[in-house]
C-alpha cells in the first residue's frame, strides 16, 4: 500500500511556473513507476507525465515537451513536476500515481494502482 499526496497547486498568470511535489509514504516508494496525470472539468483523465523507478527514463505527453520536467527524489519519497511557461489549457486537477506494473510510458490510468487526493493548477489568460 502506498500513500500519496500532491502539494504546490494555486493560481498563476500565463507563462508563470509552478512546482507541484507527491510524498509517498508506506512502501518502498523507490519500486514504483510514478506518473503525473491531469483532468479538467468535464474531460477525462490525462497522462501528463510518468518517471521510472530510480528516476533514469522520463515520457511526457506531446502537449507538455520542453516545458514541463518530471524528477524524483527516492531519498525523500517524492516525486516533482516542473511546469513552466504556463498556458491556460493547462489548468486542471493534478494527480500523481504510482504503478509497479510498468514503466514511464504507461500513460493509461488504469495502470496504475494508487493515486492522490489531487491539487488544482488554475492558469489565468
Amino acid at each position: 500500500q502506498v500513500q500519496l499526496v500532491e502539494s504546490g497547486g494555486g493560481l498563476v498568470q500565463a507563462g508563470g511556473s509552478l512546482r507541484l511535489a507527491c510524498a509517498a509514504s508506506g512502501r518502498a516508494f523507490s519500486a514504483y513507476t510514478m506518473g503525473w496525470f491531469r483532468q479538467a472539468p468535464g474531460k477525462e483523465r490525462e497522462f501528463v507525465a510518468g518517471i521510472s523507478v530510480i528516476g533514469t527514463s522520463n515520457y511526457y505527453t506531446e502537449s507538455v515537451k520542453g516545458r514541463f520536467t518530471i524528477s524524483r527524489d527516492n531519498a525523500k519519497n517524492t516525486v516533482y513536476l516542473q511546469m513552466n511557461n504556463l498556458k491556460p489549457e493547462d489548468t486542471a486537477v493534478y494527480f500523481c500515481a504510482a504503478t509497479d506494473r510498468g514503466g514511464p510510458r504507461s500513460t493509461r490510468p488504469n495502470a496504475y494502482d494508487y493515486w492522490g487526493q489531487g491539487t488544482q493548477v488554475t492558469v489565468s489568460s
